[in-house]
């Protein structure tokens, strides 16, 4: 942003005549440029001193210290005035913004918080119950749940890991105890989470350091001990201390049945993992498959598929073309979203991109990428910028607060916004920390409208205003996952931009893709 546009826009704010989409842009600045907020404290200093002179000449109250978009509610949406607010609040700690570049006092902020006790650390052939369906990542929440078929392991917060078969219900109470209504459960506990407990309907198991198993239905409750030693507090008669083979079955008569312990009848940690790995290399070819199918459709352009370029060599290829191959800076490789070593790129290390340039102008588009984000730690995360910000220029990225950004740049100069920005609702929450997801943002001139996506759902569309309506898209050089900022620039200071996560396919297509073909690549590439 220019001075002449940041001070266009402080102006506009204190005037009370500021849009959304550009007070969040003056309010993006302010956080970052400590020269934005010295302007916009002499600004508003300069624009007090005006208006209490003016009271003082013509017998009107003086103004009391509140920008004008909070003073005229009817000026702009109500949304601006919780922003407007944190401007005044901006300013009154300007002066701590600048004691804090000498000193070593810094503020703190609240801490991100989220709910639940365990994580999905894997599955085979889920059914999960209407009201729940859950991907590898996900927290578990709180209260009963149901896995009507298939495998699943969670992680406890304490360490357990647990494998649970359907049809199953089940409730996790705590990092340290759960409750099973009905199926089978096998527990892996270490010495750190001795004491963890499971209530049954027959009985309560805890555990004194051990692995032990667990099938629950209407008819029965069994025990398996199969390493280690456990306490079985049956529901009407005395605790039994229980070792390394031994098991019980108890009725719904009361009677009790000792038993052989039978490892076999309970998957594990590693047969899951054996059925997950096949499951998973089985969906990676048929991904395969269709993408490449895929890179064959005239519509699209540029098509990175990491698994299929050259990674070692620095450089990823364009599956689409011939040209428009694109060089790897910094991005380190890693596993793809199917966990296959040395598929993706990650670009969480500093100055990590892939540079490319596209020649070709285009009207209407769609950007599609899977990625897998582990935090929005900076106020802007690219997905794919061009190098400036010139006419017809697109930029495509997630800010801070977990929405997606795009624009394409309608003019220069002159008094106002450059262009529209297209927001989405916040589709990334630290919840979803290392979950592979894929986002498309369609740019449709036909329809006049942009939309974006989330596993190909579409979450958002905004309408095109005619004045911001860019016929068309000039891309020039680029950066998937970073900002190579202007030629301009002579100082070796850069704004840090990359994206704290790892991508292993790329598109942009020449066309607005329908929301039915959205979905079809979604599910075709779902892991």
């Amino acid at each position: 942003m220019s001075p002449e546009e940041r001070n266009t826009l402080i102006d506009a704010l204190l005037d009370g005549d500021l849009s959304e989409a550009d007070f969040l842009r003056l309010e993006a600045e302010l956080h970052v440029d400590p020269t934005a907020r010295r302007a916009y404290y002499d600004r508003q200093k300069l624009h007090l001193l005006l208006a209490t002179e003016a009271a003082r000449s013509g017998g009107i109250p003086a103004p009391v210290t509140t920008p004008a978009a909070a003073k005229h509610p009817y000026l702009v949406p109500s949304r601006l005035l919780a922003l407007a607010a944190a401007i005044v609040a901006l300013l009154s700690l300007t002066a701590l913004f600048w004691q804090s570049a000498r000193s070593p006092v810094v503020a703190q902020a609240a801490e991100t918080r989220a709910n639940g006790y365990a994580v999905l650390a894997g599955q085979s052939d889920p059914v999960w119950s209407s009201t729940h369906a859950f991907t590898e990542g996900d927290l578990i929440p709180a209260g009963p749940l149901q896995l009507q078929s298939g495998v699943a392991r969670l992680e406890l917060f304490s360490g357990v890991s647990v494998v649970l078969e359907g049809d199953a219900e089940f409730e996790i109470l705590s990092d340290m105890e759960m409750k099973v209504t009905r199926g089978k459960v096998r527990a892996r506990v270490p010495e750190a989470a001795t004491g963890f407990r499971i209530h049954t309907p027959e009985g309560d198991v805890v555990d004194l350091g051990t692995e032990f198993a667990l099938d629950v239905s209407a008819a029965k409750s069994e025990v398996h001990v199969l390493d280690g030693e456990i306490e079985w507090h049956p529901g009407n008669s005395a605790m039994q201390r229980m070792t390394e083979g031994q098991a019980v079955r108890k009725l719904a008569t009361g009677a009790d049945e000792k038993i052989s312990a039978d490892p076999t009848r309970f998957i594990g940690i590693d047969e899951l993992h054996q059925r997950t790995d096949a499951s998973r290399l089985q969906r990676r070819q048929q991904w395969l498959d269709f993408s490449r199918r895929l890179s064959a459709d005239p519509r699209v352009l540029v098509h990175y598929r990491m698994a299929d370029s050259a990674l070692d060599q620095r450089r990823v290829t364009n599956q689409a073309a011939a040209t428009m191959n694109g060089a790897i800076v910094a991005a380190a490789p890693g596993a793809d979203r199917f966990g296959q070593p040395a598929s993706a790129l990650d670009f969480s290390p500093t100055g990590s991109r892939v540079r490319l340039q596209v020649p070709e102008e285009l009207g209407s588009l769609t950007f599609l990428a899977w990625v897998k984000i582990n935090s929005i730690d900076r106020l802007y995360n690219s997905l794919f910028l061009t190098d400036g910000h010139d006419l017809g220029e697109p930029h495509w990225q997630i800010l801070s607060d977990g929405r997606l950004f795009f624009s394409a740049k309608k003019r220069d100069g002159g008094k106002g916004p450059d262009k529209h920005i297209f927001y989405s609702p916040a589709i990334w929450t630290p919840a979803m920390s290392g979950q592979w997801m894929m986002i498309a943002t369609v740019y449709d001139l036909d329809a006049g409208a942009v939309t974006h996506f989330i596993n190909g759902e579409p979450v958002s569309t905004e309408t095109i205003p005619e004045k911001d309506r860019v016929e068309t898209i000039r891309i020039g050089n680029a950066s998937i996952g970073n900002w190579s900022e202007p030629a301009y620039r002579k100082d070796a200071e850069f704004a840090v931009r990359n994206l704290n996560g790892s991508m292993d396919e790329f598109l942009i297509f020449r066309a607005a893709l329908s929301s039915d073909e959205i979905a079809a690549i979604h599910q075709k590439g779902k892991p």
